[in-house]
């Protein structure tokens, strides 16, 4: 694994070198991914609620930095009619909703109850959360709108863990899944905290012990002021990826980029990756990254189902008036819904590699 990479750069496939190991850990999952799933793969979209977080003390995280909690020092989240306009564009391009998430203690369990209900009612399905630990009466009342629960575990290591993630222990979300009946159960993960491959272990036990229908995996992006400087190399990343569909041919795995390395969408999918997320599809609409990321992954034998390319023509009011929420949050759906239009139909690519049109 020396090809380490430079995470202030953006990453091109024609520049991707990987090494013989790598390579033939990438044909065996390919193998094992074939002989269990149909090709279908997704964008999947994070819905965040909130950029504050009441503990924001995670040593990766961008919420633990100075300039962040200067931004956000009191309790800040977005408003309810710009998530449910997310989730009709994740209805309409086929993106599937990776999770609702955000930090801790961003609203009240009564509110929060009312945001994912309106958000299934404008997507159409039930959809999986990552908000931390939910008591037994809760997941109770979340049973008709939640698909699955995610818990972002960062790191499986105990002894990394409880460095990285001084006040977020373990404990809390292996009680939640223990206990929890009616739920599919996922966790997230970052490559790049420390862990060595050996540390994969913790990972498989923990997959093992509690039965896990999912889960997502992050590379490491370092942010500036934190501890971090650089991300896993390409190898790194895959090698994680690849050990994990070898060890768990059945078991959905969501793999996580960024803008600059998402280019290594087509390994990803050789590494036996279910689906991509944490791409910016919003903000990179119909540009040629986007494009680009679409051809690898169908160039890897893949029926990608999700539009990242293709504004459709589509009376978006209308589908607003159509919807089951309360007339109040669908005008305040229209009065936000032309900046995004503006952003889909003026595609402007961050890589300046592929700004000349």
């Amino acid at each position: 694994m020396d090809n380490e990479y430079n995470s202030s750069i953006f990453l091109h496939s024609k520049d991707i070198k990987i090494g013989k190991e790598t390579e033939l850990l990438l044909n065996q999952a390919t193998d094992i991914y074939n002989q269990n799933f149909d090709k279908k793969t997704w964008y999947g979209r994070c819905l965040f609620l909130s950029w504050y977080c009441s503990r924001a003390t995670c040593k990766f995280c961008f919420r633990a930095t100075r300039n962040h909690q200067e931004k956000f020092a009191s309790k800040y989240k977005r408003t309810q009619e710009s998530l449910l306009l997310e989730a009709l564009f994740c209805k309409k391009f086929s993106w599937r909703i990776e999770f609702l998430t955000g930090g801790y203690d961003i609203v009240p369990f009564e509110e929060l109850l009312d945001i994912i209900k309106n958000i299934k009612a404008v997507y159409g399905e039930k959809i999986w959360l990552n908000l931390g630990y939910f008591n037994e009466n809760q997941l109770e009342q979340l049973k008709p709108y939640v698909e699955g629960v995610c818990s972002s575990m960062e790191t499986l290591n105990p002894e990394l863990h409880k460095d990285i993630c001084p006040d977020k222990p373990i404990e809390p979300y292996e009680e939640m899944f223990k206990n929890i009946k009616g739920f599919k159960k996922s966790i997230a993960i970052i490559v790049g905290l420390g862990d060595k491959i050996e540390d994969m272990k913790y990972l498989y036990d923990f997959i093992e012990k509690y039965d896990l229908d999912r889960i997502t995996v992050y590379p490491l992006k370092p942010i500036p002021g934190t501890i971090f400087k650089k991300g896993p190399s390409t190898d790194e990343y895959l090698q994680w990826l690849a050990l994990l569909r070898i060890k768990f041919p059945k078991l959905e795995i969501i793999a996580g980029t960024n803008l600059r390395r998402s280019e290594e969408a087509g390994f990803m999918m050789r590494a036996g990756a279910n689906a991509i997320t944490k791409f910016p599809a919003t903000k990179q609409f119909a540009t040629k990254k986007a494009k680009i990321i679409t051809d690898l992954i169908r160039a890897e034998d893949r029926h990608f189902i999700s539009n990242l390319t293709i504004l459709p023509e589509i009376d978006w009011k209308k589908e607003i008036d159509s919807l089951n929420i309360e007339k109040s949050l669908k005008d305040k759906m229209k009065e936000k819904l032309p900046s995004y239009l503006k952003v889909f139909r003026n595609p402007v690519d961050e890589d300046k590699s592929y700004s000349i049109r």
